[in-house]
């Protein structure tokens, strides 16, 4: 029961949509009808508000590392990453607004800072490397999520490995859009979108 409860944890604490909350409380409208129409931050960002796509950033993280650290607290490591994953499926799936959510980058960082810091440092490193060289956020998250399982097999266990690789999958299935984009040469660049009038 313990893994169940982990799960459920996981999953409504990582379903709370904060990027819609914060940008209708901000008087933004509806970041559905935004840009690519997902919830995360980096829509929020073409709002043109970034302190309003930084806080959606953090929360987001946050509300996939608070259940990580409440189920490793009361039922161990197994669980918490049973509740890593209860919590990304319920950012990219999140029932309450019709299975569609975010593409699951902020809720990874959360997840993996919690799961095993030294490789979520890793992941920020990455993607922050990609990001500046070659100004997509897509790449940047989709390299950082492909390397991810290695370095957690490498500083931690396989049981992380297998759970961060699986995370990566979901991760990339998200991405399936900016994956073609990319294979086109047709994905756009960070700054280059038109924000909304």
């Amino acid at each position: 029961m313990q893994f169940i409860y982990a799960a459920i944890l996981g999953y409504l604490c990582g379903s709370v949509p904060f990027g819609l909350l914060l940008t209708r409380a901000a008087g933004l409208g509806d970041i559905r009808a935004i840009g690519s129409g997902n919830i995360g931050a980096t829509n929020v960002l073409r709002t043109g508000n970034r302190w309003i796509a930084a806080a959606t950033l953090i929360l987001d993280a946050g509300k996939a590392a608070l259940p990580i650290l409440i189920a490793r607290y009361y039922w161990g490591e197994e669980a918490a990453r049973i509740a890593a994953i209860g919590a990304f499926l319920g950012h990219c799936f999140p029932v309450w607004l019709g299975f569609k959510g975010g593409k699951g980058v902020s809720v990874m960082i959360g997840s993996l800072l919690a799961l095993s810091w030294p490789v979520g440092l890793i992941f920020c490193a990455v993607w922050l490397i990609i990001a500046f060289s070659q100004k997509m956020s897509s790449l940047a998250a989709l390299t950082a999520a492909a390397t991810a399982p290695i370095f957690a097999f490498a500083l931690a266990d396989e049981w992380l490995a297998g759970t961060v690789a699986l995370l990566a999958v979901v991760l990339f299935y998200q991405h399936r859009e900016n994956i073609v984009r990319l294979m086109n040469r047709t994905e756009p660049k960070i700054g280059s979108e038109k924000k909304p009038q």
